[in-house]
């Protein structure tokens, strides 16, 4: 959000306080407090009718400092809150004639005593970031409310990353950026996964503690920092020290959820109904026993929607015309040595008979009247289970929990992005404003905790759509409703290589695309980028996606790529237990391995897989791929060409057919010794 109209004006329709000096601090032992009028005091009068801004200073987590600005105090705390957890610290509160020190283990917030505004952060003393005289900001706006506003320095060359799922450019300098789920594909500014954090080149990382609406004006407003604002009469935000990014993720992850061991299964491929297409028992088996048939090894078969009648999403009661006899179905795929998995979401329709049950027993969202709120947008009627509510989340499980004794092993949890804001009551009070965003955690949650509960710890799996900040604790992710289409492909690298920016550690796609059918050579590029992503899952809205219904070739490609991730297994289940350990995901962008390479900072059409795999899918029809190598020597993994770049990194154009893309190993590393190949 914007308020001023260039840099000497404010908007119209806006009135902007910001603080002009230091008037006194509060040492309190574990916080230091800084009072700040909007003009400077020169005598007794001055502090009649002038409004003070107040920021604290607090050590959450070693290495990372909690600052809180607020005009009017006594406001009422909003819910939901995240889950964020705590190890304080003692932090080193010191104070001169010029400046009060806050110090939490190697980072420190420095306050200017005297002058303008002016706090500079600083990690082993040298300066990542500052508040100056411009940056903080209490505004009114006509018409809307009071909006609290921040602006951290941007540095010169310093680029920002993160802000979750994004679909735009991977560096986020220059964007506008409304953190705000939406069910809009992958095709525009929205998000299914919106994150408060970001990433900074120089070695930091910046969380904004609100569950509800933040606006980022990244390099934008001001083009020399990063304004972030939300609605009400305080912000709060925290920034994480220090060093290299994956150092940054590790402290971020720390306070907000480590990603959880996953099953080995859950890294194969996982083979959908798709959404609209015709399926049956018949159907289902067959296209299982044709993938066996033809060596392609599978791993989890996924029903979509229509496993359940349709206008009775969620009833969680499989269709009895189509499938009669879905424990024995589950069973023939057990036997064949897959795991299930079912598509759900939160919504009730009217015709769903759980809609009566929830609504009597107050488990669905109300409206301010008390009655249920409905809309007929997907499912006709439907009313939302209120997730705020533990009896409703607990009759939710219920449901699901019957779903497990019949064999399921695994949800897909979709939407959790269309939640009303406007005329509804939660039943635990929170603002909804703010639910909106935060309903996606709750309801994952609920949803993993039973898999965890019934299935066992590292075994639980989801395959969600929307997330929020600490989601990566409930995964995998899948980024959302793509086209079929290089340039979806594309999009939908990057809204990967964002989330993951954002402390999510596992991520997915669609396999070929969701809307639309590819043709058969799209199809085959995107499945060697698939099978080189941490999750891998063919998928469709109109059409199937097994090989055999593109062309012969593509069965060969799928086969060989299929069986090249089985290859790669012990690496991969080794780079997701170091994703357990530390947050660093398992997909990274190329500057979270290689910060030092001012060449890796902008790259989004190649990505890492673990430490030591270079991945650049063909993302247009000639097969032309251009591939960046940091400083090192690398072998090709499928064809064995050898790149010496030990005199620092190197770009190359290749071009490659189906069989094949930019896959390239260090030299000497695990991915080449389990290929057999050159050291």
């Amino acid at each position: 959000m914007k308020f001023t109209d260039g840099y000497w004006l404010i908007r119209d329709g806006v009135t902007l306080q910001r603080p002009a000096e230091v008037h006194d601090v509060e040492d309190l032992g574990d916080t230091l407090r800084v009072h700040a009028p909007v003009r400077r005091i020169e005598s007794r009068g001055d502090t009649l009718n002038t409004p003070s801004i107040t920021v604290t200073f607090t050590a959450p987590r070693e290495d990372v400092i909690a600052v809180q600005i607020e005009h009017f105090a006594g406001r009422r705390e909003s819910l939901p809150r995240f889950d964020l957890t705590s190890a304080p610290v003692t932090p080193v509160i010191t104070r001169d004639e010029e400046q009060a020190t806050f110090r939490s283990g190697r980072l420190e917030a420095r306050v200017a005593l005297h002058g303008p505004w002016q706090v500079d952060y600083r990690w082993d003393g040298t300066v990542l970031t500052s508040s100056t005289a411009r940056s903080i900001g209490y505004a009114q706006v006509e018409g809307t409310g009071p909006f609290v506003h921040e602006q951290l320095a941007l540095g010169v060359g310093e680029q920002i990353y993160g802000l979750g799922e994004r679909f735009g450019a991977f560096v986020k300098n220059g964007q506008s950026v409304d953190i705000w789920n939406a069910d809009g594909g992958t095709s525009s500014e929205q998000a299914y996964k919106n994150v408060p954090f970001y990433l900074s080149s120089r070695g930091y990382g910046v969380l904004v503690d609100d569950a509800g609406p933040v606006s980022f004006e990244v390099g934008s407003e001001n083009v020399t920092a990063t304004q972030f604002s939300v609605p009400g009469e305080r912000l709060r935000y925290e920034v994480v020290g220090g060093g290299t990014p994956l150092e940054v993720i590790d402290r971020y992850t720390a306070r907000s959820g480590r990603p959880p061991a996953l099953p080995e299964w859950s890294f194969g491929l996982w083979l959908s109904t798709s959404f609209t297409t015709q399926y049956d028992e018949e159907t289902v088996l067959s296209f299982v026993d044709g993938m066996a048939e033809r060596g392609i090894p599978l791993s989890v078969f996924h029903f979509d929607c229509f496993w359940m009648r349709g206008f009775h999403w969620s009833d969680f009661r499989w269709d009895p015309a189509t499938f009669p006899d879905p424990r024995g179905l589950i069973a023939k795929l057990h036997e064949r040595g897959l795991k299930v998995c079912v598509w759900i979401n939160p919504y009730i329709a009217q015709r769903s008979e759980l809609f009566a049950e929830g609504a009597e027993a107050g488990h669905l969202l109300r409206t301010e009247d008390g009655s249920v709120w409905q809309t007929d947008l997907w499912q006709a009627g439907m009313g939302l289970v209120d997730m705020t509510s533990p009896a409703a989340r607990e009759w939710f499980a219920g449901k699901l929990d019957a779903l497990l004794e019949d064999g399921v092993d695994a949800f897909k949890t979709d939407f959790g992005e269309r939640i009303p804001t406007e005329g509804v009551v939660w039943a635990d009070g929170s603002d909804p404003l703010r639910e909106h965003n935060f309903y996606t955690q709750q309801y994952n949650q609920v949803v993993f905790d039973l898999l965890e509960e019934r299935r066992g710890k590292g075994e639980a799996v989801l395959f969600a759509r929307s997330a929020t900040a600490g989601g990566q604790r409930f995964p995998i992710h899948w980024g959302g409703d793509c086209e079929s289409t290089y340039v979806a492909m594309a999009q939908s690298l990057r809204g990967g290589l964002s989330l993951v920016s954002s402390g999510f550690g596992y991520w997915s796609h669609d396999i070929g695309g969701f809307e639309g059918t590819p043709d058969p050579t799209l199809f085959k590029r995107w499945v060697a980028f698939g099978l080189l992503s941490s999750h891998s899952r063919l998928h469709g809205s109109s059409s199937y996606r097994v090989p055999w219904l593109f062309d012969e070739e593509a069965v060969d490609v799928m086969r060989e790529f299929a069986e090249l991730k089985q290859t790669l297994m012990p690496y991969l289940l080794e780079a997701s237990a170091t994703t357990t350990r530390t947050g660093a995901p398992v997909m990274r962008p190329m500057v979270l391995q290689f910060p030092e390479d001012p060449a890796c900072r902008t790259l989004d059409a190649q990505y890492m897989l673990g430490e030591d795999l270079v991945v650049a899918p063909v993302l247009q029809e000639d097969g032309a791929v251009d591939v960046y190598l940091p400083a090192g020597r690398w072998v090709h993994l499928l064809d064995g060409e050898e790149v010496d770049a030990s005199a620092g990194g190197r770009f190359l154009r290749r071009t490659y057919d189906v069989h094949s893309l930019g896959l390239f190993a260090r030299a000497g590393s695990a991915p080449l010794a389990l290929l057999g190949g050159a050291s």
